[in-house]
């Protein structure tokens, strides 16, 4: 969660240091995003209101709400924050495409459903269970993110869907991948998803066998 560790550093420049309006107000919704996500991760949907990341991200309650008017607006936008640091995150570790290391690409797939910008989307979907305002929007996204992974999975394994089972394979791996994030939720067995990322990793071999 690199993003959010950051935010600290950007609230400890000097005084003295003037940036132009624009980079101001970036800089002060990217803050508002990081500190939403950190939120979400730590204290769950009901703990985090607008008050609580506006204090975290040292400002106003006003200034929060002129970015996001509503509670719904800013964690519906720190949801599509985090879906593209993960998607950022899967890219960043291949930036020249995995050379056919598969087993890099599990592993990575995994990592990304069981760090904490999974466990913040995950606060989300939570609480878009339940609130009617929050669950199309959610919805929506996850879709797109849903996509996007499953491409970002075809590239780095080098899968040609256009064959049989190969579609359903990335798929199932990247299901297995989001039910590791959940079990991760509670128990941190990283011995066991060892194991479970050796044997999708020979699954996979399998099924993408030229």
């Amino acid at each position: 969660m690199g993003a959010v560790s950051t935010v600290g550093d950007r609230m400890d420049r000097s005084p003295g240091e003037r940036t132009p309006k624009q980079d101001r107000s970036r800089a002060t919704r990217q803050r508002l995003l990081e500190a939403a996500v950190a939120c979400l991760a730590e204290r769950g949907w009901a703990g985090s209101t607008v008050s609580v990341v506006a204090e975290r991200a040292g400002v106003s309650r006003g200034a929060a709400q002129h970015h996001f008017p509503t509670r719904e607006d800013l964690f519906t936008a720190a949801v599509e924050y985090v879906a593209e640091e993960r998607s950022g995150a899967i890219r960043a570790l291949f930036p020249q495409g995995a050379a056919g290391d598969r087993r890099a690409v599990v592993a990575a797939l995994v990592d990304l459903y069981t760090g904490p910008l999974f466990r913040a989307a995950l606060h989300l979907w939570v609480a878009a269970s339940n609130e009617e305002q929050l669950r199309p929007q959610v919805t929506e996204l996850e879709a797109r993110v849903g996509r996007e992974t499953h491409r970002i999975a075809v590239d780095l394994l080098g899968a040609d869907e256009s064959r049989p089972g190969v579609r359903e394979t990335v798929q199932g791996l990247l299901d297995m991948a989001r039910g590791l994030g959940l079990a991760n939720l509670l128990t941190d067995d990283k011995g066991r998803r060892e194991r479970v990322v050796a044997q999708w990793t020979a699954l996979v071999e399998s099924a993408l066998r030229d």
